[in-house]
């Protein structure tokens, strides 16, 4: 099930809060994509939670990924301002280079 896979890239403990963020939605945003669109999102979301619940004072990542979840959940429904991790260069062909 990709709920537990989500997790476990989720629970590798202490990072710092800015990677915890990022890791967090792009968390949240996998789990959404791999729902089952014949159940109900409320029902799936609180299993999701349920499970996600005991890494949450451990690990920061896991955390942002239960909050979105519950923000998710609460009436009046709100948008969430979902972030994608910013971009970065990695070397290119310099490296790719310099590897060599």
């Amino acid at each position: 099930m990709l709920l537990n896979r989500t997790i476990s890239q989720l629970a590798i403990g202490h990072v710092p809060q800015e990677q915890a963020d990022a890791m967090g939605h792009l968390g949240y945003m996998q789990w959404l994509g791999a729902l089952n669109g014949n159940a109900s999102y409320s029902a799936q979301a609180k299993q999701a939670y349920a499970r996600a619940q005991p890494f949450i004072h451990t690990c920061p990542a896991v955390a942002v990924f239960c909050e979105l979840l519950l923000r998710s959940t609460r009436t009046p429904l709100t948008p969430l301002k979902l972030k994608l991790p910013q971009k970065r260069r990695r070397g290119g062909a310099k490296a790719r280079r310099g590897a060599l």
